[in-house]
């Protein structure tokens, strides 16, 4: 039988999973995953800070500097 403390770990991973899910949907990776990424496969760059990413995220996702023409609004 699972303990309570497994439990909250499992209810733990699972909201994670959630949140990350539902971020992704609005267009907003997971900002930890990104910048493991980044110092693993890219040592020679300094991952973006926090607040660079989001803005990172937000300009693709509604197309700003994009010459395409795309936009939200």
């Amino acid at each position: 039988m699972a303990s309570p403390q497994d439990f909250r770990d499992r209810l733990k991973a699972f909201s994670k999973c959630v949140c990350d899910g539902a971020r992704l949907m609005v267009g907003q990776g997971d900002y930890e995953a990104y910048a493991a990424h980044v110092r693993k496969t890219h040592p020679d760059k300094a991952p973006m800070t926090e607040l660079e990413f989001f803005r990172n995220r937000e300009n693709a996702r509604f197309g700003v500097g994009n010459t395409s023409g795309f936009r939200c609004c």
